[in-house]
């Protein structure tokens, strides 16, 4: 069986919903880039899942992107080697074709409704689509207010950083790892995971898969980002294409650096987002806090930490409160969909699609 990956595309944050798509989807990446219309229950993941399982029988490695509203469903499907994606280009993540069909197009599963029947449940569609949102807005609200808690506590702790030493170590890493020339290449910009209804949820099996030397770095209060914007910075200087995920509350910042090419990958760990699997090394950057600093405001810390952990399970209530919301949305649209329809124009895109092999 092909090897694959899982990443986002999408997540949540204080900030509200963090997109990646646009990256994603720059038509100069691909040879064909399938952009899924059509609204709720129709079949959009179920195509994107039964075009990638096919392409895995076929023995090509492919990316699964998950949605960061609903874990258990797909915003996109990526064949890496043929260049070719199918992607959800409905709201909040919007897809326009920029050089229709001769690189990117619509599939538009909006045609296997019945409209007269779906204009019957006119007032549920409403309703439940307005519940959703509020449930989104109610979320993203307790999470920027966690996130204003975690900011004050990194400011406040970076004060204590021994910066020198942080520089020496990432310095040494980069002596250590960063050799030879690289292939080149762009970089690749993924989420490693988000908040979502279920919880947090980070795929680090893709930096397992992809990475054998994995370096885990401990670091409690969001003090890793300059070590791992040096180390991209290094690795793009010798040619190395990197996968770059950023942080989903501050998207200029790296949370996770992957680095195929050789076979190296540096991973955030904290609570809420615990790398537990087998490291090559592990770098303990809260060690590199004066401890007398981390005495002085001890309570004050670990009142933060309360506060923004009753704050985030707020916002997870409220994701979960959405995906009932989009669940009872489904269930209504159901009974209007024409499924053979849908099938029958996945098998013609498989078909289409294998044809590239």
């Amino acid at each position: 069986m092909a090897k694959t990956t899982h990443f986002f595309l999408g997540a949540n944050s204080g900030q509200g919903f963090q997109n990646l798509f646009s990256r994603f989807c720059e038509p100069e990446n691909h040879y064909d880039l399938l952009v899924l219309k059509g609204g709720p229950g129709v079949g959009k993941s179920t195509m994107m899942r039964t075009i990638g399982k096919a392409m895995e029988e076929k023995g090509e490695q492919v990316e699964y992107l998950y949605c960061s509203g609903d874990p258990g469903s797909l915003d996109g499907v990526h064949i890496p080697r043929i260049r070719t994606a199918v992607v959800d280009g409905t709201a909040p993540h919007v897809i326009e074709p920029k050089y229709p069909a001769a690189v990117d197009r619509y599939i538009n599963l909006g045609q296997f409704y019945d409209i007269a029947a779906a204009k019957q449940s006119r007032a549920e569609v409403i309703r439940h689509t307005l519940s959703g949102s509020a449930a989104y807005q109610r979320a993203y609200r307790a999470f920027g207010a966690a996130r204003q808690m975690d900011d004050g506590s990194a400011a406040l702790i970076a004060e204590g950083l021994d910066a020198g030493r942080l520089l020496r170590r990432t310095d040494g890493i980069i002596g250590r790892e960063i050799r030879g020339k690289g292939s080149g290449g762009r970089d690749e910009y993924r989420f490693l995971g988000s908040l979502t209804c279920q919880g947090p949820i980070w795929r680090f099996d893709s930096v397992q898969t992809l990475c054998p030397r994995i370096y885990q770095l401990q670091d409690t209060y969001g003090l890793a980002s300059p070590m791992l914007q040096r180390i991209h910075a290094a690795a793009s200087a010798h040619g190395f294409r990197a996968i770059v995920c950023p942080d989903p509350e501050h998207v200029d910042r790296i949370q996770h650096l992957l680095i195929p090419e050789l076979g190296l990958g540096f991973v955030t760990s904290r609570e809420g987002m615990e790398y537990i699997g087998p490291a090559y090394r592990r770098v303990r950057l809260d060690a590199m806090v004066d401890s007398s600093h981390y005495k002085r405001f001890k309570a004050r810390l670990r009142f933060s930490v309360r506060v923004s952990n009753a704050l985030r399970e707020e916002g997870l209530d409220a994701l979960r409160e959405a995906k009932a919301a989009h669940d009872q949305l489904e269930a209504v649209y159901h009974p209007h969909v024409d499924f053979d329809g849908v099938q029958q124009l996945a098998k013609a895109e498989l078909e289409r699609i294998e044809s590239y092999l």
